[in-house]
């Protein structure tokens, strides 16, 4: 199977960091990648241009993790509740999904992408519950979320 070589630009979670070079598949880097500015063909060029911005890479880089940490510092603390309707033995009527945590994480005024959020096992019953949120690829934490009666 043929492969692409790319220069990452931006940090690519499952398959590296800016200025790693990486081979991918080659529709991976003309759908995805290319398009979305998260890696260029690995020229000569490209190559002199990530060098330059090392130093800036590994700053922003820096940046976001102590962003992160202090994110989850703060997320820890949090407690949320979410409204569902159930039946008379607590069973809810669906389940609570990433993206409802999400919602009401952004209502208190955390940016977190429903993606980064995990839910296992499934929520289908009231009650209280940790969440798994990952805020960097070497930061996460944990958010309570009771589940109640709406």
């Amino acid at each position: 199977m043929a492969q692409v070589s790319l220069i990452l630009l931006d940090d690519v979670e499952k398959l590296g960091l800016a200025g790693d070079e990486v081979h991918v598949a080659p529709g991976y880097a003309r759908n995805y990648l290319i398009p979305q500015g998260l890696a260029a063909k690995a020229t000569p060029g490209t190559l002199r241009l990530i060098e330059s911005r090392r130093a800036l890479i590994a700053e922003r880089r820096a940046q976001a993790l102590a962003d992160a940490k202090a994110a989850a510092e703060k997320l820890a603390a949090v407690e949320i509740s979410i409204a569902m309707q159930a039946t008379d033995d607590d069973q809810l009527f669906g389940s609570v999904t990433a993206r409802m945590v999400a919602d009401e994480l952004a209502k208190l005024g955390f940016k977190v992408e429903h993606s980064r959020i995990t839910i296992e096992p499934a929520i289908k019953a009231l009650g209280g519950y940790d969440i798994d949120v990952k805020l960097h690829a070497e930061v996460s934490t944990t958010v309570k979320v009771w589940v109640v009666r709406g």
